[in-house]
């Protein structure tokens, strides 16, 4: 009380300062960051197509052979897996989008360092560069298209994966058009390089600018992944395996047990891109109106059916349909599983650096794991593993449930028609 015997007035409730991260954003603002991220997808994307035309050529560079190349192309992988870890600590204290944008460039660049590499060891070491920034600039993509998926309350990860494919294929066009007319590879991935720095520096400047709180702990350097991104990483683990499995080896399995000509055999590698890129891109529809876990499981039922039919295929239509079946079913899975494990606990990039370094490493061992399998047996056993696999996304669709990300203190993020299963 004053003086006067009045009560003092009672002061409003202290209102905490609100995160930088939970700023709200205007509709037309996060519809520009949407497609801004679709921008970096697509940068990323066209990397890997450029340099994937160019191998041939940085084999016969660097003198190496066939066992010595597949040696080498292990290293991305485990560069990736290595690295991905710090993509979150990074973030963390440059913030989202000068994070990605410094992790993209470098990505950008280190596509010119393979083709200077004169022998087996400096193959190794440009690709164990290339593949740490790939899978650092990896994890902040996916970590803030989660982010702005959130804040605009409608799926969209399917379609920025699907804008991954279509600058795989760009690149991957450029990079044929490059081969056929005999340029260097070393002209040729330099200004491929310099184009995708130019292009993604402009592409992130559109992007969201979130920022952690002062007092908000950083991720550790290193540390294994979270039990949830392990669960959920099993279901994108069982995807990229049949990924690895159809663009390496349909081909060959044409070729080989169906005795096919190379043009009818290449058609299915064909067929099984293009489902993937078309499904991806028109799968936030679909997920929006069924939900992530309904989506899923009717994918598996897809890709379950494909891999029937490529086992027991006696034409090659037959087989061809069922690799575009497997590339239909599986095209979804893993931007469903980058999204789920980013809703998943407090620390959505330590989740998602979970699920990509598992995703990496099916990956890594899905085209050398066919091939053992079809010498021990036969090419034809090798997908019976990949029917199998295929059936564990029905069995397991559920994991990918949306939740909030309550335990990180955060509200609840209204998704809409995300919360359907």
């Amino acid at each position: 009380m004053d003086g006067t015997g009045v009560p003092d007035p009672v002061p409003p409730p202290a209102v905490p300062p609100e995160k930088p991260s939970e700023q709200p954003f205007s509709p037309a603002r996060l519809r520009h960051a949407r497609w801004s991220v679709a921008a970096v997808f697509l940068v990323h994307g066209s990397v890997t197509g450029s340099f994937a035309t160019r191998v041939p050529w940085i084999q016969d560079h660097a003198q190496i052979s066939a066992g010595q190349l597949g040696l080498a192309l292990a290293f991305p992988a485990i560069g990736a897996s290595l690295a991905m870890p710090l993509a979150g600590r990074i973030s963390h204290r440059l913030g989202a989008r000068t994070a990605l944008r410094a992790l993209l460039a470098l990505w950008t660049l280190s596509l010119a360092l393979p083709a200077l590499s004169p022998d087996l060891y400096g193959l190794c070491g440009a690709l164990l560069v290339y593949g740490a920034t790939s899978g650092m600039a990896d994890v902040a993509m996916n970590a803030l298209g989660v982010e702005t998926e959130d804040r605009l309350g409608r799926p969209i990860m399917s379609g920025l994966h699907g804008m991954w494919s279509v600058g795989a294929l760009l690149g991957s066009a450029a990079g044929t058009v490059a081969a056929h007319a005999a340029t260097d590879a070393r002209l040729h991935l330099a200004v491929a390089a310099a184009v995708t720095t130019v292009l993604g520096a402009l592409a992130c400047r559109g992007v969201l600018d979130l920022r952690s709180t002062p007092d908000e702990h950083p991720p550790p350097r290193f540390a294994l992944p979270p039990r949830s991104a392990l669960i959920i990483g099993a279901i994108g683990f069982c995807a990229v395996f049949a990924e690895g499995a159809g663009l390496d080896w349909s081909a060959v399995y044409l070729r080989d047990v169906l005795g096919t000509d190379a043009g009818l055999a290449a058609a299915s590698t064909t067929a099984f891109s293009c489902t993937m890129a078309v499904a991806r891109l028109a799968g936030d529809r679909v997920v929006a109106r069924f939900g992530p876990v309904r989506t899923v499981r009717a994918s598996g039922v897809l890709a379950t059916a494909g891999g029937v039919l490529i086992v027991l295929a006696r034409h090659p239509a037959m087989a061809v349909a069922g690799f575009a079946l497997v590339g239909l079913g599986i095209a979804v899975v893993v931007p469903l599983a980058f999204a789920a494990a980013g809703r998943s606990g407090p620390a959505p990039s330590q989740a998602i650096a979970g699920v990509a370094t598992i995703t990496y490493t099916s990956g890594l061992i899905a085209p050398s794991a066919i091939g053992s399998i079809a010498q021990a047996t036969s090419l034809t056993g090798s997908f019976l593993l990949v029917t199998a696999l295929a059936c564990g996304l029905i069995a397991g669709a559920g994991v990918l449930r949306v939740r909030d990300r309550g335990s990180a203190g955060r509200d609840a993020v209204p998704t809409g028609d995300l919360e359907r299963s």
